[in-house]
């Protein structure tokens, strides 16, 4: 695959990716109170670098509507926004060659009404490649982009409870998967966390929960209440993480970021939110807030991270209703 690899999110992009929203199941209230919210991403990574929104042919003409001042709408066959999922791995090389993977998609392990519903979506990384006249490896490895996450230098995160659960890769062992993780991102250390968090539609996407924010250094939610119901879980997750080191041998540093207070959906399931569920766009970082007591210490974590980026935050509660928050309607695309 001419030495290709995954870069991390800190390098330059070319452009992001988005879908628009379009299916009023989705969400527990009117679609246009979503679409308001998805709307406020994207003028905040407009601001940064190039976004492209990709709508189906009988939505395309709504989608311009609403965002073509400062976004470029693509007409492909679509059902859901979640693009950091459906759309492709970009890889690069150093060396000018740009491509990307098209992972098999059964719609987060099956986890939907019907997998009918999703169809479209299962085809759409192959599709952006496509249109984009890049070369696409399809991988035989179900997964979704929010499961994983890179340093550039040969290191990944993940979660077992997303990629070793039996409703992806069922005949696939933690050896196998890693080798399958070698051969099209370009790794040679997998760095496991354990659960994710409680009622989690992913079930355990690593976006949630850790995050390296340059090599050597990764950023983890954690909690401090032991009566939390994500107390457990995280706890695990930083203690594997402290005794971790990446594919250059390097003792990671663990910074902490807590979580928002619980809130739960019309159906009594807690939604699962996060503040590491931000977009990294060139220049910036566009932060999902949620109305909490938090937000704040949350916000001057990220600062201190990130002193060279201008922060843009917003409003991520009802994206989070809907299933996923900033960074899972994303997919940037690299300068290659």
């Amino acid at each position: 695959m001419k030495d290709l690899f995954m870069p991390p999110e800190w390098r330059l992009h070319h452009c992001c990716w988005m879908g628009w929203p379009a299916r009023r199941d989705s969400w527990p209230f009117d679609l246009t109170r979503a679409r308001a919210s998805w709307i406020a991403v994207v003028r905040a990574i407009a601001q940064f670098e190039p976004v492209k929104v990709i709508a189906s042919p009988e939505e395309s003409e709504e989608a311009r509507r609403w965002c073509s001042n400062f976004a470029e709408v693509v007409t492909l066959p679509i059902d859901d926004i979640w693009l950091r999922d459906t759309g492709p791995t970009f890889l690069i090389n150093g060396r000018g060659d740009l491509a990307g993977v098209a992972w098999q998609f059964n719609a987060w392990g099956e986890n939907r009404e019907t997998l009918d519903d999703y169809q479209r979506d299962a085809t759409l990384a192959k599709r952006i490649l496509a249109y984009s006249q890049l070369t696409c490896y399809e991988a035989p490895l179900f997964l979704e982009g929010g499961a994983i996450h890179v340093d550039g230098e040969g290191t990944l995160l993940t979660t077992e409870e997303c990629l070793l659960n039996p409703s992806r890769n069922p005949n696939l062992n933690r050896e196998q998967i890693e080798a399958w993780l070698d051969q099209y991102l370009g790794i040679t250390k997998v760095i496991w966390l354990g659960q994710g968090l409680q009622d989690d539609e992913t079930a355990g996407h690593i976006d949630n929960l850790a995050c390296f924010v340059r090599p050597g250094v990764v950023l983890a939610l954690s909690c401090r209440d032991p009566e939390d119901s994500n107390y457990a879980v995280l706890q695990d997750n930083l203690q594997r993480l402290r005794k971790a080191t990446d594919a250059q041998g390097r003792k990671l540093e663990v910074i902490e970021i807590e979580q928002p207070s619980r809130r739960d959906d019309p159906h009594g399931l807690r939604l699962a939110l996060s503040y590491l569920n931000f977009y990294l766009a060139n220049g910036g970082i566009v932060i999902p807030t949620f109305d909490d007591p938090a937000d704040q210490a949350a916000l001057e974590v990220l600062q201190k991270i990130f002193p060279e980026r201008r922060r843009v935050t917003v409003a991520g509660l009802d994206l989070v209703y809907g299933g996923g928050c900033v960074h899972c309607i994303t997919q940037q695309q690299p300068v290659p």
